[in-house]
């Protein structure tokens, strides 16, 4: 055999050689995103129809020993939902101390001036405290108020015709009512009871021909709520506008005391007070549990209390945690706000594995397992998660339209406890079958790892 002929035989194996070696090389990366783990773990996921046609990343750590057993796509950055009230979780713990900071004062002479630090209980439906409330009532001071530059009340990429429903109040520095009118139906009653009864005046019947598939719709910039015919009991939460001006009038009415206003400054004289409110596990717990985003919202507020005291600014906190305790995530978030209904936020799932570690080894875990959402016990998982021994997972959902995710930890038949994230973007099936399939998945990790 010739050397030409040798050479030319060599040279017409090149191409082939050179798309075998493409082709394993965009194999392996293939292989990269597609698993890394048990074999039996990778066969769920490829056969899966469920999870077949939209993003997934998912990642499973031991928390014991912080090895990763499993990662699908988790070095890629996801829209996490309400995922991030975890950051807002971490935030606190790091913060805030053992209770809220519920008002800030100076006594200047017969007077006294307050201002807001976020806080949200006051008078809150579902975490309610009385601590501003008899703090103000008592004092013998003439009360001014005074409002403290804050955040807009709507964050960067929320949605903005979702303004009428329960899940987007609006942020602000002295919340009260938890920035929502309650709605109580009965069947047979010409109208719903309200409180605050302020707004009663505010309430009137849909006009003939208005159409909406909810029972109360908020006019989009004024304080106006319309009430659609109803034949049945129903308790519906809708948003109010809010301002200094309706603040204020809303104060005085429960104080039943004259209430003025001061502006904002402070001298340097001035000895600056603050009043402590409720214990903060009472909020942590309700935020995660239920995933309130304006509890979450107002607690990375009341966090910004702690760094300064020219202004609530979201943003000084999301800094400072990032920069301060967050520098060792796998992947940096893109933290935009308290509660996640932000579009604009992203994370991956071997972030959110990582802050799950650091929680982990920062609170107790009896306590840590306390503020989340239970398998078959409470919160938004307690239709999943669970068997005859009781729940196996503690964690935290994240749902948007076309977005559904699930981070935690979960408890193996062998006893082990795992760090999950589990995320699911852009898909178009009803979110309960995409819920459905990750508790199958993670039912078969419970047995077998």
């Amino acid at each position: 055999m010739s050397l030409r002929f040798l050479v030319l035989f060599f040279l017409a194996l090149l191409p082939l050689m050179g798309a075998a070696a493409h082709s394993d090389e965009e194999a392996a990366i293939d292989r990269g995103h597609r698993g890394k783990g048990p074999n039996w773990l990778e066969r769920m996921m490829d056969k899966s129809e469920v999870l077949a046609k939209h993003n997934v990343g998912v990642c499973i750590t031991d928390v014991a020993t912080g090895e990763q057993l499993y990662g699908l796509n988790a070095e890629r950055y996801f829209t996490p939902a309400s995922n991030m009230k975890l950051f807002s979780l971490y935030a606190g713990l790091h913060l805030l101390g053992d209770s809220l900071p519920s008002l800030r004062y100076v006594v200047r002479h017969d007077s006294l001036v307050f201002w807001g630090t976020g806080d949200p209980t006051l008078l809150h439906g579902d975490v309610p405290s009385r601590r501003q409330f008899d703090f103000l009532e008592n004092r013998p001071e003439k009360l001014f108020y005074c409002q403290i530059p804050c955040v807009e009340p709507f964050a960067p990429g929320w949605t903005w015709d979702d303004y009428n429903y329960y899940y987007q109040p609006e942020r602000g520095p002295f919340p009260i009512y938890g920035h929502t009118v309650r709605f109580y139906a009965k069947a047979g009653q010409a109208k719903p009871r309200i409180a605050p009864r302020d707004f009663a005046a505010s309430v009137e019947p849909a006009p003939p021909g208005y159409r909406s598939s909810d029972h109360v719709r908020r006019a989009v910039l004024e304080n106006r709520f319309f009430v659609l015919p109803f034949t049945k009991n129903w308790i519906d939460e809708t948003p109010f506008r809010t301002s200094p001006e309706l603040l204020l009038k809303l104060l005085q009415d429960t104080l039943h005391r004259s209430v003025g206003t001061a502006p904002w400054r402070l001298r340097p004289q001035d000895s600056v007070r603050t009043l402590a409110g409720l214990p903060v596990d009472s909020l942590y717990r309700r935020m995660l549990q239920v995933s309130d985003n304006f509890l979450a919202e107002q607690l990375v507020l009341m966090c910004s209390t702690k760094l300064g005291r020219d202004s609530l600014d979201t943003n000084r906190v999301i800094r400072l945690v990032t920069k301060q305790y967050l520098q060792d995530m796998p992947d940096a978030p893109q933290w935009v706000d308290g509660s996640g209904l932000s579009r604009l936020n992203l994370v991956t799932p071997r972030t959110l594995v990582a802050l799950l570690l650091k929680l982990h080894r920062e609170v107790p875990e009896p306590r840590l397992l306390s503020l989340l959402a239970a398998g078959g016990g409470h919160g938004t998982l307690r239709r999943v998660y669970h068997d005859a021994s009781g729940p196996w997972f503690w964690g935290k959902t994240g749902t948007l339209t076309n977005n559904h995710n699930v981070c935690g930890y979960l408890r193996t038949k062998k006893g082990n406890l795992l760090a999950v994230s589990f995320m699911n973007n852009n898909f178009l099936q009803d979110t309960g079958d995409i819920r459905k399939e990750m508790e199958r998945i993670l039912k078969e990790v419970r047995e077998r790892m």
